[in-house]
């Protein structure tokens, strides 16, 4: 005995014995096809003997038949047995392959659990939604500041500012016509629109020449 052989693992043996069952198939089945070449020997050799008268050889021989077609018999059932077998270690073996992957899933769900914890869970979507809240509020506040600020330093002036002198930069003096602007109460409104329009014009015209 080899006391220090690694013993088989269940699917091992399975294995080993699905291969010693296909063993014994193959050797029934040569037994079997022997016999029935020794079952056609023996018939030829009675009608032979019937023809001969030889009677006594005939029993003989006919004795001998009925032994071989019972091992024959014998032979087909212990097949049958083996077939059956060998049909109960498939399912032995992928019922083992069944009960490895249940093991493997329930410890995978088992690591899992440890490593999930449902109180630590809900603590912490809690408190991310407090903090995005938080984060909404001051985002809010500081846009509104920012808005108060821009309301009270005069950029509506300050662009008109910047507009005038980019204007007299370039050579269009917009500040006196502005006094001619078109009046509502003085009727006056289509009459001053283009008079102030033909100035204009007339500016861009000496900057293009």
């Amino acid at each position: 005995m080899n006391f220090f052989r690694k013993a088989p693992t269940v699917k091992e043996q399975q294995r080993q014995n699905d291969r010693e069952l296909r063993k014994a198939t193959r050797e029934i089945d040569r037994d079997k096809v022997a016999l029935e070449r020794e079952e056609k020997k023996l018939e030829m050799e009675i009608k032979k003997m019937a023809k001969e008268g030889n009677n006594e050889g005939c029993k003989v021989l006919a004795k001998q038949l009925v032994q071989l077609r019972k091992q024959k018999t014998r032979m087909l059932t212990a097949n049958s047995k083996i077939s059956s077998v060998q049909i109960q270690n498939k399912a032995m073996g992928a019922n083992i392959a069944i009960a490895g992957a249940m093991g493997t899933t329930a410890k995978t769900m088992g690591s899992m659990n440890k490593i999930m914890n449902p109180q630590q869970i809900a603590r912490d979507m809690e408190a991310f939604k407090h903090a995005s809240a938080k984060m909404d509020m001051t985002d809010e506040m500081i846009s509104d500041t920012l808005d108060d600020i821009m309301d009270e330093s005069g950029d509506e002036q300050e662009t008109e500012g910047i507009v005038s002198q980019v204007l007299d930069e370039i050579g269009i003096e917009i500040s006196g016509k502005m006094a001619n602007a078109p009046s509502v109460a003085g009727n006056r409104l289509g009459a001053s629109t283009k008079d102030a329009d033909k100035d204009i014009m007339a500016q861009l015209a000496k900057l293009k020449s």
